[in-house]
């Protein structure tokens, strides 16, 4: 528990600093902030106790439980894709791997292993099925803004997830006035409304409504311009998987003779028993590769499937497990409120004071050394390479980042020049649109750091 002492004239001090500091961000935003030192003591406190959204500081949480739940150390098996032959169906098997891979320099946990095991066996095939039915169908967590949905922040979540469930579209000029030359998978339409011009180009856009396979372009680029790549998520991963899996398979001389299918899970429904045993079973790296991932880039995707497989499939089942964590953790149950794994949901919660007291928890864990290694370190990597590259002096920042519409958040660590550990965790809402919020933010830990450092 932390130890709430009376604060120092020398830290009440430092508060009124860090106050001012804040508010150069301007008028409207509401900023809550605790920090603790190594014996647990609060050296500053505003607005502990009201509740804040977390946005992707929830990934702290959401991977501090897999570090307590799962064997994050040794290759990942269990999450490994299948490949089985069902009578003259291929059926492409997800289990919850985040890292499977068509990319043609793939050299781990790839998919094309898979195809040339069903190569190896098999010159005909009927349906390519892509069965994702090891997580129930919910492929966004509640809570997400709608907007989010169609974007790489908002890719939807399948237990058989291939390359990010994103697909590549290269946007290059073509002949001067005519359309952009545009390369895309044939997964997708093409609704090409572009330009090369001669001169100044204009934005490009790729648009595309939920639910629907058609790309919608427009813009232009000069002649001579360098190519654009974008990239498209996916609505149905499964369907996406099964149709590269289709490609493959031909690619390598295997006649389709089907078409190709989904399984999915709905609600508590078991999965059917399997019959065919595997005919290729790929095993990704340890999941503590994942994990660094995850964190490091603050990647939605994969937090989600993390979170679903602490529930064997189940975001709610997921949830209550990090729940049981933060009850070991001592955190007032009152103190936060989580819908998702990734931050992304509007309906988390939780307050600085609850956030910092789970930090000296973690890192107190058999795993917390770990774990905290995962973090982005402020100037170095991750989502805090450009940030505190010398504005926190000698200390070391090691925190996860967060941001969502009017809201930024920042939750992590200090590790001073003079040997000391603080705590923190910094959160932003409503913010005006503009407003200098992160550097203000960034000013006042840096403050705190160099208060800290400069002690005896």
């Amino acid at each position: 528990m932390l130890l709430l002492l009376a604060m120092p004239a020398a830290a009440q001090s430092l508060q009124d600093q860090v106050t001012a500091q804040l508010a150069q961000a301007g008028p409207g935003t509401r900023f809550g902030m605790v920090v603790v030192d190594g014996d647990g003591r609060e050296i500053l406190a505003i607005r502990p106790d009201e509740r804040f959204t977390p946005a992707s500081t929830t990934k702290l949480m959401t991977t501090a439980a897999v570090f307590a739940r799962l064997a994050v150390a040794r290759p990942d098996a269990e999450a490994g894709t299948v490949v089985r032959l069902e009578g003259d169906d291929v059926v492409l098997e997800g289990h919850g791997d985040a890292r499977l891979s068509s990319a043609d320099d793939c050299t781990v946990d790839c998919l094309a292993t898979l195809a040339d095991a069903v190569a190896g066996r098999t010159r005909v095939v009927n349906d390519v099925i892509g069965d994702d039915r090891a997580f129930v169908d919910l492929r966004w967590s509640p809570g997400m803004s709608w907007n989010n949905i169609g974007t790489r922040s908002g890719a939807a979540v399948s237990a058989l997830t291939l390359d990010d469930n994103q697909a590549p579209v290269r946007i290059a000029p073509g002949e001067s006035g005519g359309a952009l030359h545009v390369e895309a998978p044939a997964f997708w339409t093409l609704d090409n409304r572009t330009a090369t011009v001669v001169g100044q180009g204009t934005p490009v856009a790729l648009d595309r409504a939920p639910f629907d396979r058609v790309l919608h372009l427009t813009g232009t680029l000069a002649a001579g311009a360098a190519p654009l790549v974008r990239r498209v998520p996916v609505d149905d991963p499964a369907e996406w998987a099964a149709w590269r899996f289709k490609a493959m398979l031909e690619a390598r001389g295997v006649a389709v003779r089907g078409t190709v299918r989904v399984r999915h899970r709905h609600g508590a429904v078991p999965v059917e028993a399997k019959d065919a045993p595997p005919l290729a079973q790929l095993v990704p790296p340890p999941l503590v590769e994942d994990l660094r991932h995850t964190n490091k880039t603050s990647d939605n995707l994969h937090a989600e499937l993390l979170l679903r497989r602490l529930g064997g499939g189940s975001i709610e089942a997921g949830g209550k497990l990090v729940e049981d964590m933060l009850a070991e953790a001592d955190l007032p149950r009152w103190s936060y409120g989580l819908a998702d794994g990734s931050g992304m949901s509007t309906y988390n919660r939780i307050t600085p004071r609850a956030m910092v007291l789970f930090l000296r928890w973690a890192e107190g864990q058999p795993w917390g050394a770990a774990w905290r290694e995962t973090l982005p370190v402020g100037g170095a990597d991750g989502t805090l390479a450009r940030r505190f590259r010398k504005d926190a002096g000698a200390a070391r920042i090691v925190a996860k980042t967060g941001t969502l519409a009017g809201t930024h958040a920042l939750a992590g660590y200090i590790e001073t020049g003079n040997g000391q550990r603080l705590c923190f965790a910094l959160y932003a809402a409503d913010a005006p649109f503009g407003a200098p919020v992160v550097p203000a933010m960034d000013a006042a830990v840096a403050l705190v750091a160099a208060q800290a450092g400069a002690a005896k």
